[in-house]
């Protein structure tokens, strides 16, 4: 199952807004690749929302059944991933970045990995005081330079 409920000790939750082009039918690799780590429980997917902007900016959401994907890759397996975390809102906020035209999916995770990590820091009294996340652009161009 890819949702579950929690056991208390929760890992960092994390979100991806992530657009597909309005020209191209994505192939469902990385939805693959995400239910491999679901299933090696590296991650617990809490929410996976289709959205898309219209031409006229207006926001719609997709069923999991009518986003079309290239491949054999069955995303109906998602399905059920619905926490409640995700109102309307946060999709009309989430699909502000999109182009128009554009499908996107909103993806909140928890990484299960650093779940005991993170239980055994609250137990000790300590608590989460900053976070944030490099983009690998980023890091590939910095690489880059000291190869260079």
């Amino acid at each position: 199952m890819v949702t579950e409920p929690h056991d208390g000790d929760l890992g960092p939750i994390d979100y991806l807004v992530v657009e597909f082009p309005a020209d191209a039918r994505p192939d469902g690799t990385a939805f693959s690749l995400l239910l491999d780590m679901v299933d090696r429980g590296l991650i617990r997917v809490m929410d996976l929302t289709f959205v898309r902007k219209e031409l006229d900016g207006s926001v719609v959401g997709v069923s999991l059944d009518d986003f079309d994907l290239d491949g054999a890759v069955d995303i109906t397996v998602f399905a059920g991933a619905a926490s409640g975390l995700i109102d309307d809102a946060d999709l009309t906020e989430a699909a502000s970045i999109l182009d128009p035209g554009c499908s996107g999916v909103v993806l909140i995770y928890e990484n299960r990995w650093a779940a005991p990590f993170a239980a055994a820091l609250r137990r000790g009294g300590a608590q989460l005081v900053g976070s944030g996340r490099i983009p690998t652009q980023a890091i590939l161009a910095s690489l880059d330079a000291l190869d260079a």
